[in-house]
């Protein structure tokens, strides 16, 4: 389940077609980075359903999704099990209550697994990471080679009043999400005690911030 919420938190596109990002992605970038700039925060209910390569079903889940720059990310799943991720901005904490287990990253080393998280970013050394180009009215984001990343491809979308209305994934392993929102909030106040983490006691702590 931790690789699927961090493969989720990179998300990517369904069924984009081929294109050229090098005659694209300077343009699209700078829109992209717009877009964001205007967004300050961002929270809904979300609803992921997840297939496999042949396009049989994987998992449907439902949750909550609170976003604030930089770097700082709630992501609640709330069935089919109870799993909770956090960012605060510097460490980003995985918390399993089910195996009691709680894992450490650094909020900065996801950046280079995940474009979603590249979503709460404003470090310019983070967004070289990867390629960005417009299909449609979506923003299609691709790691560059050798970047180590979990996704092939993350597709954003936008309404009409600038906020986030869609996030489809494809990740490695060929797994498709599609995520859809309701209740949704953009530049709302959000409470800094959302992007706050406290280990539990008594929980097995998988520390992963020295090592990255």
């Amino acid at each position: 389940m931790k690789k699927l919420l961090l493969s989720v938190l990179a998300m990517g596109v369904l069924s984009t077609p081929n294109f050229a990002f090098a005659e694209q992605t300077v343009d699209a970038k700078m829109v992209l980075q717009q877009k964001l700039a205007e967004l300050k925060s961002f929270q809904a209910r979300f609803n992921q359903v997840v297939t496999d390569e042949q396009g049989s079903p994987v998992m449907n889940a439902e949750g909550k999704l609170l976003l604030q720059a930089p770097l700082k990310i709630r992501w609640q799943q709330e069935s089919p099990d109870d799993t909770l991720f956090v960012s605060d901005g510097n460490k980003g904490y995985f918390y399993d209550s089910f195996a009691e287990q709680v894992t450490v990253m650094n909020a900065s080393a996801l950046v280079a697994q995940t474009p979603f998280v590249l979503l709460t970013s404003e470090d310019p050394n983070d967004w070289q990471k990867y390629d960005i180009a417009m299909v449609g009215q979506a923003f299609v984001i691709v790691p560059k080679p050798d970047s180590g990343a979990q996704v092939e491809k993350l597709e954003v979308r936008f309404s009409d009043s600038g906020a986030l209305s869609s996030l489809n994934l494809k990740d490695v392993s060929g797994q498709l999400s599609r995520f859809t929102f309701s209740e949704v909030a953009s530049n709302v106040e959000i409470a800094a005690s959302q992007f706050t983490f406290t280990i539990p006691d008594g929980v097995a702590i998988d520390d992963q911030t020295q090592g990255e």
